[in-house]
């Protein structure tokens, strides 16, 4: 389980393909504290370690995640968010996330406002996932609160800070990030769908 509070970026440092899977490489502070079969969360995605070697390390993503998610756009040199499992005893500082990614969503507008920045962004309504006014979304594995909700689309709010430590300040319009909706707004749906 992860909170959707990026830990750190990485740098792509090596895509190889292989069948249906995508090797990445990835350079990292955090690489010499990792350990095998550890998950972590790429973007927002889930994966396993499977090899670490100084400050790089390896995980792999198969042609499912690869669909599903913006891992597949992934080239050498691209920033990626990462975060580590949220340990037991530590403070759960973002929201509830699971590092599933629900569907991938398309960056409309980047304006800057004195100092913070405004993302519009829009996802394909048919999947069912939604968001709420003030509710929780997260965006390449960064928790955020959404506003300006509709059936198709939001906005949040960047802060300085969480702009410069994440790789929100590479997106401009066009590009495509990967979004898990908030797990307990996915919950109340399923059951209201249950009940039509």
């Amino acid at each position: 389980m992860f909170t959707g509070i990026i830990e750190t970026t990485g740098r792509v440092v090596g895509v190889v393909k292989e069948e249906s899977n995508v090797h990445f490489e990835i350079e990292s502070i955090i690489a010499p504290e990792l350990k095998i079969d550890q998950s972590v969360a790429h973007n927002g995605v889930c994966l396993t370690v499977t090899a670490i070697h100084e400050q790089r390390y390896t995980v792999t993503a198969i042609n499912e995640t690869l669909l599903k998610t913006n891992l597949g756009e992934l080239k050498k040199g691209d920033l990626i968010n990462l975060e580590r499992c949220v340990p037991m005893n530590g403070r759960f500082d973002g929201h509830v996330v699971q590092g599933h990614v629900d569907q991938i969503g398309k960056v409309v507008k980047v304006e800057e406002q004195h100092g913070s920045w405004l993302f519009t962004f829009e996802y394909d309504p048919s999947t069912g996932n939604v968001t709420v006014e003030k509710g929780s979304i997260c965006i390449n594995g960064t928790s955020l609160t959404c506003f300006n909700s509709k059936d198709n689309g939001f906005s949040v709010a960047i802060i300085p800070y969480t702009f410069e430590h994440t790789n929100f300040k590479q997106l401009k319009e066009g590009d495509t990030v990967n979004l898990e909706f908030d797990i307990i707004g996915k919950y109340v749906q399923r059951l209201l769908q249950r009940k039509d």
